[in-house]
């Protein structure tokens, strides 16, 4: 049995024993010292030889047999099985010839296919003006952990699969808060609980869209949404955006066209709100091209110096809206539970979607989440967080003005978590080289760039810009962040500004 002893300063202890006796034997089992038909070591030898107790051996002798690496019998010596296969080294897995591209379906070729965003860099920096980000010590622990608490001691009947639409109660208090929050008047049941609103937009793509049909699209707009769309093999139709939101003036004629998606109470990124004119128009296209509205209200209950936004939801006469709602930025984006409000028509086939892709959302956070609702906590949260937000702004704006060129401007400041900040004697090209220059300094920018969708994109008829987010950052933070931004825009413009034009 030498082949099976290990290094005197490595012998096998009480703690983990078994499982180095099992790996042990698996290796020897591999590369033939141990081959198919011999004589596994006795466990009681094998005990006496490594120091160990027998039923330890005894233990691990079980898994392999259990595994095929031994065939045992009552009564007889266990032998080593046969025929094995086991697997490659490590090293020699990667010398081999590298295998063809794997079999996908058409939608996994396409998805291979799609320019997806990065995730956020794994090195952090000092400064992250991460939009999307909210800040860890503004979630209500104390809150959510006595409704944890609450609900974790409450006794169940039994632990089962919950209703793919959501607990009840949650969409009971969902309905209450929307209508005071949002003017948003609907049924309990017409209310869809889902994984955060990507996973809203996914279920909108999958069950409205087909190959060769197309959707417009906000022109810069959410890049994670439109992706989604895409990956349905339907054509985006850019739309633009100004000032004010969506252009409905642009909305396309297109007879394939089956739905748009929209950001009214607060465009995604450049923070345009839709005046009702725009509404109504919007509201008369889907009509008169059958095509439904997606309509995402990421952060539409953060708005500043006035009330929020109704939603376009709230004077949908003809059921077209599909309302998109989330709680990753009023309480966090890893809790991810958000909700659908569909059209009555749409509820059977959303619900037993919802139900294919992964039975229901956790049972607990809901419960949790409509405690905090029914009690107020919630929407006292809510409000602390937009005045807390607004101060963050302010300390944001105050910044652009004190430390960044003077031509620097800012847009969608009126809501949200995030503004854009343009950059006239940049071009959309230098957006990439100085984000990087930022994130040597330890200050993380994000480059507007990749949010649109047309050609224009990369054109001379924009400056280049940056999405700024500030929820997740201190007031103090935001300043000292701002500052440096500042004294790398004055190198990063002597060498990318008016010399390269």
């Amino acid at each position: 049995m030498d082949q099976l002893r290990k290094p005197a300063g490595n012998r096998p202890g009480a703690t983990g024993a078994g499982r180095r006796i099992y790996d042990l034997l698996r290796a020897q089992i591999a590369d033939g010292m141990l081959p198919p038909g011999a004589r596994a070591p006795s466990t009681r030898a094998l005990a006496s030889e490594l120091g160990v107790s027998r039923t330890t051996v005894t233990a691990a002798y079980e898994q392999l047999a259990a595994e095929g690496f031994l065939v045992t019998a009552l009564g007889r010596v266990a032998r080593i099985a046969s025929p094995l296969v086991p697997p490659a080294p490590a090293g020699v897995a990667a010398g081999r010839r590298a295998r063809s591209a794997p079999s996908l379906s058409e939608f996994g070729r396409r998805v291979v296919g799609l320019d997806m965003p990065a995730p956020p860099q794994a090195e952090p920096v000092r400064f992250d003006f991460l939009y999307g980000a909210v800040a860890s010590r503004d979630f209500p622990t104390l809150a959510w952990r006595r409704a944890c608490q609450a609900e974790l001691l409450h006794q169940q009947d039994s632990l089962s699969y919950a209703p793919p639409e959501g607990e009840a109660s949650l969409r009971r208090a969902l309905q209450g808060y929307l209508r005071r929050a949002r003017g948003l008047a609907c049924e309990a049941g017409q209310i869809l609980v889902v994984h955060g609103s990507q996973q809203a937009i996914d279920l909108c793509a999958r069950l409205l869209l087909d190959v060769g049909d197309a959707f417009a699209f906000e022109d810069p707009g959410y890049l994670m949404a439109r992706r989604c769309f895409e990956a349905t093999g339907a054509r985006c139709l850019a739309t633009p955006v100004d000032g004010h939101g969506l252009d409905t003036a642009s909305l396309p004629e297109d007879d394939r066209v089956r739905l748009v998606y929209v950001t009214p109470s607060h465009q995604f990124p450049l923070g345009g709100v839709l005046p009702i004119g725009r509404r109504l128009d919007l509201l008369q296209w889907a009509r008169r091209h059958d095509a439904w509205i997606i309509e995402d209200d990421y952060d539409g209950e953060f708005r500043y110096g006035q009330r929020p936004i109704d939603t376009l939801r709230s004077i949908d006469t003809d059921g077209r809206v599909i309302y998109v709602g989330t709680f990753s930025k009023a309480l966090s984006p890893q809790l991810r539970l958000g909700y659908l409000v569909l059209p009555p028509e749409l509820v059977p086939v959303f619900r037993q979607t919802k139900r294919l892709a992964d039975r229901h959302a956790p049972v607990l956070e809901q419960r949790a989440l409509a405690s905090l609702i029914e009690s107020g906590a919630y929407e006292r949260h809510v409000r602390r967080m937009r005045r807390e937000n607004e101060r963050r702004r302010a300390a944001l704006l105050d910044g652009v003005a004190r430390y960044l060129p003077g031509d620097a401007e800012v847009s969608g400041t009126a809501a949200g978590l995030h503004v854009v900040l343009w950059l006239p004697s940049l071009r959309p090209r230098d957006e990439s080289a100085l984000v990087a220059a930022a994130r040597r300094r330890g200050v993380g920018v994000y480059p507007v760039s990749p949010l649109f969708a047309g050609a224009r994109s990369h054109g001379r008829s924009r400056p280049a810009g940056l999405v700024l987010g500030y929820a997740s950052l201190t007031v103090e933070q935001i300043r000292q962040g701002m500052r440096i931004l500042g004294a790398v825009m004055a190198v990063s413009f002597s060498i990318l500004g008016t010399g390269q034009r």
